[in-house]
């Protein structure tokens, strides 16, 4: 079986050639190269990977993330980023998209009214747009968007019952102000008070286009690895979606340091001990392949 890493980020030095955005955790000096990724990915058996775009939603700062796609094609595919205030979604789209390993695109607002009892007419949601050129292109929705806003997730999906929609990170939908950042440089999320069995992932068992990743455990967890205060919502989420709708990820680089990524490699078992192969299989990349279709590597 194939092992795919659903879910990592690589970045190079701000620079003319690859121009990106900075932050704190994201200074113009650091890089997280590609081939560093894939010397980790090769000592743990990991066959492809899920590159995430990081540092810009403007076209020419998805530059690197098309230089990697272009140099090893059949080792990843790639998410881009669509800026909020972008003037013409369609072409964007289409540019990032066309022919360049790009399968999808990562959303964090939906854009539909906040009250819940407000009527609901998907095509006035500010990301409908988004939506509809995803399903018309079988595009991937990449979705992490506040927890404020995931109750609006079913509205478009009872539209567009066929668009492929990956949950990010363990199917929790932070709220605006919860992250932060650790000793490790790595993101911390407030879960204070929340329960995977009433939250967002409970609401989309029953639509079949939609999987979650297992990933991120280190952001929610307040444990060491391998988080077994968070353990169980690994094996829920086996439980109520299955393991050909779950795909399991490392967040390559935020967590090469703590725990490294040979340890995150071995999280599905830890969290999942008795888990079977057919289902471990599934998780670890079987699914990943099916539905995001990996070409197989030569």
């Amino acid at each position: 079986m194939p092992r795919i890493d659903a879910h990592v980020h690589v970045f190079t030095k701000e620079s003319a050639e690859f121009p990106r955005t900075t932050s704190d955790w994201l200074p113009p000096e650091r890089e997280e190269p590609v081939e560093k990724l894939m010397e980790l990915m090769e000592a743990s058996n990991i066959d492809q990977a899920g590159l995430i775009q990081i540092g810009g939603n403007e076209i020419e700062q998805h530059n690197y993330l098309l230089r990697c796609l272009k140099d090893y094609p059949n080792r990843f595919l790639g998410i881009g980023l669509i800026p909020p205030d972008c003037k013409d979604t369609a072409e964007h789209m289409k540019r990032l998209t066309d022919g360049t390993g790009i399968i999808g695109f990562r959303l964090s607002k939906i854009g539909g009214p906040r009250d819940p009892f407000a009527p609901m007419d998907v095509r006035q949601f500010k990301t409908w747009p988004i939506w509809e050129y995803a399903a018309e292109n079988d595009l991937v929705i990449w979705l992490y968007c506040c927890a404020r806003d995931a109750f609006q997730i079913p509205w478009i999906l009872e539209e567009l019952p066929h668009v492929r929609v990956v949950m990010n990170h363990m199917g929790v939908t932070p709220g605006k102000g919860k992250f932060s950042i650790d000793e490790y440089g790595r993101p911390k999320v407030e879960i204070a008070g929340y329960t995977i069995e009433k939250h967002t992932a409970w609401r989309l068992t029953p639509y079949e286009n939609v999987c979650v990743k297992l990933s991120g455990q280190y952001a929610f967890s307040r444990a060491e690895y391998p988080y077994e205060d968070i353990a169980s919502w690994s094996r829920t989420l086996l439980s109520r979606f299955g393991s050909d709708r779950l795909m399991w990820a490392t967040d390559f680089p935020w967590i090469q340091v703590e725990p490294g990524y040979d340890r995150y490699a071995e999280i599905v078992r830890k969290n999942i001990p008795d888990i079977s192969d057919r289902d471990y299989d599934a998780i670890m990349g079987n699914t990943a392949k099916k539905v995001l279709r990996y070409p197989d590597r030569e």
